[in-house]
Order: C-alpha cells, then structure tokens, then sequence
C-alpha cells in the first residue's frame, strides 16, 4: 500500500490565494493595474496641445488671485481710485489692511477658528460614515442592497435648500440650533450621499480575490476593512476630503441658516459682513479673502499627491 507524500512546505498557503513572496496576488493586481493606468494617463497629458492649453488655462486662472493679492496690499485711497493694474504706475503698499482685518474691530482671529473648528469635524465625521456604509454596500450582502444604494445615490439630486427649514426646526427641538453641532451634522448629511458613491466605486474596484485570500485566512469583516481596504482607499479619502474641506470651508448658506452668533460663525460670515453697513469697509474685502485663501491651499497643496493619485485609480474600471 503506497502512501502519498505529504504536500510541500508553504503548498497550502499558495492554493489559498497567497503568492510565494507573501502577498496576495490581488494587491500585485491592484498595484499593476494602477501603474498602467498612470502611464496612461501621463502619456495623454504629456503631449505639447495638453501642456499649451494647460499653461494658458493657468495663467487666466491665477490672474483674478494676483489682482487680489496686489489689491490687499495697496493703501484704501488708491483701491478706491482705481484698479490693481495701476500699481505700476502708483507702486504704493501697506500692511494697514491685514492689521485692521485681522487685530482691528472687525476680530477677523475669532470667525478664522471658527472655521477651523467647523471644517475638521465636518470632513471626518462623513468619510467615518461614509467608509463604513460603502463598505457594506462592497461587499456584505443583505435583501436590498442594491436599491438601498440606489437611494442613497439619488439622495444628490435633493437640493440643500428645502431641507433647510425641516432641520433647522429639528435642531430647535433637540437644543442644538446656533450650535457647531448644527453645522457640523448639516454639512455631514449634505456630503454622505456622495462620499458613499465614490468610495464605494473605489471599493468595488479593487479585486475581489484579495478580499477572497483575507477571508480563506480567517479574517472576519472589521480585519478586511482596516488591514486589507482601508491602506488601499487612502487616495479616494483624500480625494474626496479636499472636496469636503473646500466645500465647507467656503460654504455660506450653512452657515447663515444653521450658525448662531460670533462665536459659531465661520470665515465666511465674516467677509459677507466686512463691508460694513454702509459699506465703509469694503477695501478690507481683498486682504479678508485672500487670508481665507491660505489654509485650502496649504490643504490642497499638502494632499495633491494623495488627490491626483484618486482620481486617477478611479478614471478606468477593469
């Protein structure tokens, strides 16, 4: 009677899903397919009509942002007389606009933090909701899902402004109108619907076999999400927080409706309302936007990598 010889040492890890080298075949997929995509996409944005239309595109672009930089730096008299334009002719600069917005009467350090403190929350708050519920749409099966994430979807077309009256009387019930809370879970409902839609393409993206290897090795729901898709979504949550936090951060309606008073309201009360009543003010404007425009670059610039990245991994499916 003969005997079969037992199996190899690493046979059974390999037949599981698990390459020689230790990593799932589905990462080395996922990590090729990206690459092809990138190049891709770098060999049609390379060509000289892209990078022509490109550089002109900027140059319109960045325009209106120097007249406003030169604007907040020139003295109140030579704004009112004319345009930014004229500095060559009049070469006058002062710093009495940023110190008047800034330590003046205006307290413009108060509405900044009150940015801050509305935006951070604002764009955790929906990817933590957001990761999970498109995760569970990915890949947890349960009766309705596909219309559940049908409706959720849809949820986009819903224009904010006829929800503004039903939350604003829910807020007053539960105590919380005039609060940051108020705004934060405002901004939270508004982003949900599309932070689910993208993070849950971005995880119906990834292969299916690297989800299967996890589970073969015994890996429940909360170990796949954390160790196994949550590394690989770390593009698509960039991506879409820039898109949060420049959204909130320059958002206006919300915080009109929702905010209470100085102590809630953002930035962007604060330069709505630094004109003054009788418009006395209103050469502050361009020093007041241009320190608004300070944290979303540094935001964006610090991200890109991360922003560009997403939006490439989710252009190609397949």
């Amino acid at each position: 009677m003969t005997t079969t010889p037992p199996p190899p040492q690493g046979f059974a890890t390999q037949t599981t899903g698990e390459a020689p080298g230790g990593a799932p075949p589905g990462r080395k997929d996922a990590r090729g397919r990206f690459r092809r995509r990138t190049a891709d996409a770098k060999a049609r944005l390379s060509s000289p009509w892209a990078s022509g239309i490109a550089i002109v595109i900027a140059i319109l672009w960045t325009i209106p942002t120097l007249g406003l930089f030169i604007t907040s730096f020139r003295p109140s008299g030579d704004i009112r007389a004319d345009g930014w334009w004229n500095v060559l002719r009049t070469p006058r600069f002062t710093l009495d606009n940023y110190r008047d917005a800034l330590a003046g009467s205006t307290n413009m350090t108060e509405y900044f933090v009150n940015s801050i403190a509305i935006t951070l929350p604002a764009v955790v708050i929906p990817i933590s909701i957001a990761l999970l519920a498109a995760y569970a749409f990915a890949w947890i099966e349960f009766p309705g899902r596909n219309t559940l994430f049908v409706a959720v979807f849809a949820l986009q077309i819903v224009p904010i402004q006829i929800t503004m009256i039903p939350l604003l009387s829910q807020y007053n019930t539960w105590g919380l109108a005039g609060s940051f809370w108020a705004v934060w879970l405002s901004h939270s409902i508004f982003a949900l619907p599309l932070a689910i839609f993208l993070l849950h393409n971005f995880m119906k993206d990834i292969p299916p076999s690297l989800i299967e290897a996890a589970r073969v090795d015994g890996a429940g729901h909360v170990k796949i999400f954390f160790k196994v898709l949550l590394p690989l979504l770390v593009p698509a949550i960039a991506a879409f927080a820039i898109f949060q936090f420049l959204w909130v951060w320059n958002d206006l309606l919300v915080a009109l409706v929702f905010a209470g008073g100085p102590d809630v309201r953002p930035l962007t009360v604060f330069i709505a309302e630094l004109a003054g009543t009788r418009g006395q003010t209103w050469h502050l404007l361009s020093a007041g936007a241009f320190i608004s425009m300070v944290i979303p670059v540094i935001v964006f610039l610090s991200l890109q990598r991360y922003f560009v990245r997403g939006l490439l991994a989710g252009s190609v499916k397949g």
